[in-house]
């Protein structure tokens, strides 16, 4: 494994911007939380300290006084009633020790010493092996040995404390979970927005609810999309305008020429306006693919569809084969899907002299049309551009062929606007295939 690859796989960053924000507000409230608990615990820690100090320094002048008045007997019987909880009082020299040096030894020495006073002879020294243990050896008055067993420790953390702080755990992660969904959210609408974006399509407008800043996104967003749609419409309508006029001039010149002289000035004006007048029924029939189609979704056998098209084509001598079955009924536009089919085989006739249509039914139960020829191909970095209209390519995969531009660009306008798509792709064996995707995420059912 390079190491590349390996630091990739042990990147903890995450990727996508609300885990990011997420793991940020969590970690900086998790520190805040862990510091605010670590301040509680210190205040508590220093107040239970001086509160034992200063019990500490009352009860041993108290006991000492007590023990040193009773008599020698009787002592043993005091000495179980004057126990607390962090030392207690043995009667005798006790266990050897070492000089105690630590901070906390000090003090407690220090308070001991305070409360005996000068009466009485002390040293604190602490049990080796026994941690914080200290020990404090006294002589009373009748010299006597009395030790001062000396245990600090902390005053017991309450049971219910670990549930709350879980509580207050889980609360923070709910709360900043919430908080990063609710500002992740106008995105991913912009996102799904922007991804459905089709001016052809009456799609639901983005909500103008909200706060401030995103109910004004969402505002100039759906005002962007309008100035799209009207930027499109505008410019098929010119397109389709300046076609539909042209037929009236086209057909008064076809006249003209038809009257005139035979000769071959005649015969070349005579080809010159038909392929004016191809170009501009292409025109209006790519204005018209622009904006979809009126006609109605219908249910349909696909591979009996296929059939009748590839039969049609055989009966008039064009090499046109079918291969595959698809075993599906589909809800399409027969007329529109026909359109796109029929420019694509006649684009593999012209270019290839032959089509070869087959179809198949993918494991999403997608259903894929392809249509190969045996031309040339097309240059790799044109295969997106040839789908845009009146583009051809600079080098003809033909010289002797003709071609507007538009066949393909209104196969794949009718291809949306059907719900599927049209890809293209050279094929390894050469030759070029178009590929028609019918998604079942559409408007297909099986």
């Amino acid at each position: 494994m390079s190491a590349t690859a390996a630091l990739q796989r042990i990147q903890l960053w995450p990727r996508t911007l609300g885990a990011r924000l997420f793991l940020i507000l969590l970690t900086g409230l998790i520190i805040a939380h862990a510091l605010s608990f670590s301040a509680l615990f210190l205040e508590r820690y220093m107040a239970a300290k001086t509160v034992m100090l200063g019990t500490l320094e009352k009860d041993v002048a108290t006991s000492i006084a007590i023990l040193d008045r009773l008599p020698a007997n009787e002592r043993a019987d005091w000495v179980a009633q004057l126990d607390r909880g962090t030392y207690r009082f043995v009667l005798g020299p006790g266990l050897a020790g070492i000089p105690d040096m630590s901070e906390r030894g000090a003090e407690i020495a220090a308070k001991i010493r305070e409360a005996v006073g000068h009466r009485y002879p002390v040293a604190v020294e602490s049990i080796p092996g026994d941690g914080k243990r200290l020990q404090a050896h006294i002589t009373l008055s009748d010299g006597s040995p009395l030790t001062i067993d000396v245990n600090p420790a902390m005053m017991p953390i309450a049971q219910w404390l670990p549930y709350v702080l879980a509580a207050q755990l889980a609360l923070l992660i709910l709360c900043c979970w919430y908080a990063v969904r609710l500002a992740i959210r106008p995105l991913v609408d912009f996102a799904n927005a922007a991804d459905a974006l089709d001016p052809n399509k009456k799609a639901p407008r983005l909500s103008e609810s909200g706060p401030r800043e995103v109910a004004h996104a969402a505002t100039a967003f759906n005002k962007m999309r309008d100035r799209i749609a009207d930027y499109l419409e505008e410019r098929v309508q010119i397109l389709a305008a300046i076609s539909h006029d042209l037929q009236t001039p086209i057909t008064r010149m076809k006249l003209r020429a038809e009257l005139a002289e035979e000769s071959e000035s005649k015969e070349k004006l005579q080809q010159d306006l038909a392929q004016i007048e191809q170009l501009v029924r292409e025109g209006i029939a790519y204005a018209r693919s622009a904006h979809g189609t009126a006609e109605k979704f219908s249910k349909m056998d696909i591979d009996s569809f296929l059939q009748s098209l590839v039969y049609d084509y055989q009966d008039v001598g064009s090499a046109v084969s079918l291969a595959g079955n698809a075993h599906a009924q589909i809800t399409s536009k027969s007329h529109a899907l026909r359109r796109i089919l029929g420019n694509l085989i006649d684009n593999a006739l012209k270019f290839g002299g032959s089509a070869a249509v087959s179809v198949e039914k993918t494991a999403d139960d997608d259903i894929l049309i392809m249509v190969k020829d045996n031309g040339p191909g097309i240059p790799e970095d044109q295969l997106q551009a040839v789908l845009q209209p009146f583009y051809r390519l600079e080098r003809s995969r033909s010289r002797d062929t003709g071609g507007t531009g538009l066949g393909l660009a209104i196969a794949h306008q009718l291809a949306i606007a059907i719900g599927g798509s049209l890809t293209l792709s050279n094929h390894p064996d050469g030759g070029l295939v178009a590929t028609v995707l019918l998604s079942s995420k559409g408007d297909r059912v099986n």
